[in-house]
């Protein structure tokens, strides 16, 4: 049973919305991204990273409490921001003072030159793991001694039952070094070597991944994105896992090309691990071998959908409003594949070409919205400079959870 959490007094966007701010489906808790808004939908600090961050994890503390949880259940943080490496630490310091001693949940961290609405610096959200029956159920926490550098109160990995968190996987060293820098496809094969041994530390493998969620350096071409991509799917077997894949204009870290964050699982969900690809679903301009959804015991994630076809040609180029539809039905298809549809999603992460104008945001966001039914499932909306191939303005992706 789904329950929802808009607790008193929260924040507001500036247009009514079917979403909510936060969902919990068994033991399991996803946050809407956080943002430093008031009930009129206004920043209430703007261009101030330090207050903002303050107000943002208190709305994410405020979620948890509502849904029965608390910080120190936290497994998972992903933070988009506007700044360098100096606000990087800045973040990762006040999560860490936000946290009890005994938790150490993963982070993933983006690095974008504006947010939606002008003046917001920093957009957070929170995956919680919060056991309601199963006293016995412990988490583990994992750090490897030759991983990307990462401050004490974080892990590389987090294993909570059959479910697997890790923090960014990179070319970054041990000792906070980027390796062969400005190297996308050096740093891809560390990146990928990265992930497999951070799995590792809690007896898991890449074959186990359900869904990776990588940013590449690039300008929004296919030919920038393609060798990179082959780099990284071959580390994968047929049927692979869900996939986004989002390019940045640069990282808080100078050398830095690319980053991965993947959610795995490993355990008695694979006697209901099922894929989905729909017939006559679109595909991308090299033979992957991700799927566009997959199913591990109740959790379901979709990758990334856009408004391709079969050839991967764009449909409706840099039309914001028809490809968000065509979008939200692909959507629709790849969960009913599932015997699953919207009301079924917990947490959907929007991304769209534009910059920090909410203009540009409810033109996508009022269409999402307007397909569930209230209440609906928690939403982060994050800009980009450009998504992968050329005209494609928007890309979806949905987390769903069945009651069984």
């Amino acid at each position: 049973m789904k329950r929802y959490s808009w607790p008193q007094d929260h924040w507001h966007w500036p247009v009514e919305l079917t979403h909510q701010h936060g969902v919990r489906c068994g033991d399991l808790i996803f946050t809407g991204g956080q943002a430093d808004l008031s009930q009129s939908g206004e920043v209430v600090t703007p261009d101030l990273l330090e207050p903002q961050c303050v107000r943002v994890i208190r709305f994410v503390e405020d979620i948890l409490a509502d849904l029965d949880a608390s910080l120190d259940d936290v497994v998972r943080w992903v933070v988009y921001f506007v700044g360098d490496t100096e606000d990087e630490a800045l973040i990762l310091s006040l999560l860490d003072k936000a946290t009890g001693e005994s938790c150490k949940p993963t982070v993933s961290t983006v690095c974008l030159p504006a947010l939606c609405y002008p003046g917001m610096r920093i957009e957070l959200e929170a995956v919680a793991f919060c056991p309601q029956g199963d006293a016995d159920l412990q988490v583990e926490y994992a750090r490897g001694a030759d991983l990307p550098a990462l401050p004490p109160g974080f892990s590389h990995a987090v294993r909570c039952g059959d479910l697997i968190f890790t923090s960014d996987c990179s070319a970054i060293s041990a000792s906070g070094q980027v390796q062969a820098p400005d190297n996308l496809i050096e740093q891809t094969h560390l990146m990928m070597a990265c992930v497999a041994n951070t799995l590792e530390l809690v007896g898991a493998s890449i074959s186990d991944v359900l869904k990776l969620n990588v940013y590449y350096q690039g300008d929004g071409t296919a030919d920038n994105w393609s060798e990179p991509a082959l780099i990284r799917a071959s580390h994968f077997r047929e049927p692979g896992p869900a996939a986004t894949g989002m390019v940045v204009g640069s990282f808080a870290h100078p050398g830095l090309m690319t980053k991965m964050a993947v959610t795995a699982g490993a355990g008695a969900g694979n006697s209901t691990r099922q894929y989905s690809w729909p017939e006559n679903h679109w595909d991308w301009t090299e033979k992957l071998p991700y799927k566009h959804g997959n199913r591990f015991g109740n959790l379901i994630h979709v990758g990334g959908q856009v408004a391709l076809n079969q050839n991967a040609e764009v449909l409706h180029p840099d039309d914001m409003v028809e490809q968000t539809r065509i979008a939200m039905r692909n959507i629709k298809r790849v969960l009913a594949e599932f015997g699953a549809t919207l009301d079924d999603v917990v947490k959907v992460t929007t991304f769209y070409q534009g910059s920090a104008s909410a203009e540009a945001l409810h033109e996508n966001l009022l269409i999402r919205s307007a397909s569930y039914t209230r209440p609906g499932p928690a939403t982060s909306g994050i800009p980009m400079t450009h998504l992968v191939y050329d005209k494609m303005v928007i890309e979806i992706e949905v987390i769903a959870m069945l009651n069984t």
